[in-house]
């Protein structure tokens, strides 16, 4: 466990150490879950997309534009 601070801003930073386990680079993208009093980060991955293709019955095309958009911002970022 790691206490942070949230800024003026409202920014936080992930402590390193757990970037690395995470493998959460410059310009990765997470997911805000809200659960009751918690807040929850979740990496915007393709196994995350993957594990949530199918749920909105779209035959996985929402998945693709996804990670279509992740590619093209990975693109911009390198």
């Amino acid at each position: 466990m790691a206490m942070i601070t949230v800024t003026t801003k409202g920014q936080i930073v992930i402590p390193s150490k757990i970037r690395k386990r995470m493998n959460i680079g410059k310009g990765a993208r997470l997911l805000v879950v809200e659960r009751g009093r918690e807040i929850v980060l979740r990496p915007a991955d393709e196994a995350y997309f993957s594990g949530m293709a199918g749920i909105l019955n779209s035959g996985g095309k929402l998945t693709r534009a996804l990670l279509a958009e992740r590619a093209k911002d990975k693109k911009r970022e390198g």
